[in-house]
């Protein structure tokens, strides 16, 4: 399989306690670049199938270089290169607005010129496709610059309120590693009024209960995320977003689960975030009211920060 010399590779110079050679990186570059190569060619096609053949070879490429950190320095190289770029592609195909749809010309109606057929995206499509821009951001920054260049976030927020439970999860999670890669995004999350659209999701209760769980810890994870995105005034600001959107006693706890979930190794539990996002409903929901110290977010942010 294409890539999976990358990852041999750099097993082989990991066991062997060095770097890969000069050699070795060639090898890894090369199959990188044929899976990229490959998948993007599949990616950009006109037919709904062959898109879906090309985003699961991307992902598999991702998953590749993820698993090596050679492999993940020389994704990041490549993303310089336009041939190779991945994020261009699926915003000009997969996650393109249906409106952006081209207009029949002169030439097309007379027979001079081919008529471009394109598949309207799928569902599945969708998903897999905000996947691998996932996938791109937390293995490359650069992917989240380049998707801020194509509106990324205000695209994402119209699938969040437009597509079904699949695509919703895959957004949220998506959104998380636009803005943890990039303050500009970040901004334009508050820009488009993402806050008030996620609290809406939570508070629908017609919705289903998984998207309300699952947008209860993205507000958990994005608080969390705020000072590391850009330290105590960003914290302070979401703090102050939250309490606007969702009352100071529920914007409370969302601060403080932040940091009670912070321990050494910095990574909450799924378990533990579950609970949490359980309780931000409840909160939300007024079947429990908070103890959490009101100020207690303001307290504690400095020692976050540091």
């Amino acid at each position: 399989m294409p890539g999976s010399a990358a990852v041999e590779a750099e097993e082989e110079a990991a066991a062997g306690g060095r770097q890969p050679t000069a050699s070795e990186r060639r090898r890894m570059y090369r199959d990188l670049a044929l899976s990229l190569r490959c998948g993007l060619r599949d990616a950009a096609a006109g037919f709904s199938f062959l898109r879906l053949r090309g985003l699961r070879a991307l992902l598999r490429a991702l998953r590749s270089a993820a698993d090596a950190d050679a492999s993940t320095r020389l994704f990041r190289q490549s993303q310089a290169l336009r041939d190779l770029q991945v994020v261009p592609v699926l915003f000009e195909h997969s996650l393109r607005r249906v409106q952006a749809e081209s207009v029949v010309t002169v030439g097309q109606v007379l027979g001079i010129e081919p008529v471009k057929l394109k598949n309207p995206a799928t569902d599945s499509e969708v998903a897999l496709a905000l996947r691998v821009l996932e996938g791109c951001c937390l293995l490359c920054q650069d992917c989240a610059a380049a998707a801020h260049r194509y509106n990324a976030v205000k695209v994402l927020l119209d699938i969040l309120s437009t597509r079904g439970m699949r695509e919703q999860r895959a957004c949220l999670d998506t959104l998380l590693a636009l803005m943890v890669a990039s303050s500009e995004n970040f901004m334009d999350f508050k820009e488009h009024d993402g806050l008030n659209k996620i609290v809406d999701l939570v508070q629908d209760t017609q919705r289903d209960d998984h998207v309300r769980l699952k947008c209860a810890e993205f507000l958990l994870l994005l608080s969390r995320s705020a000072s590391e995105i850009g330290g105590a005034t960003f914290f302070l600001s979401m703090q102050e977003d939250l309490k606007n959107v969702i009352g100071e006693s529920c914007a409370s706890f969302v601060c403080s689960a932040n940091f009670f979930s912070s321990t050494q190794d910095s990574e909450a539990t799924e378990p533990e975030l579950s609970r949490h996002a359980k309780r931000v409903l409840d909160l939300l929901e007024g079947r429990l009211y908070d103890t959490v110290n009101p100020h207690k977010c303001s307290d504690l942010v400095g020692n976050n920060v540091a």
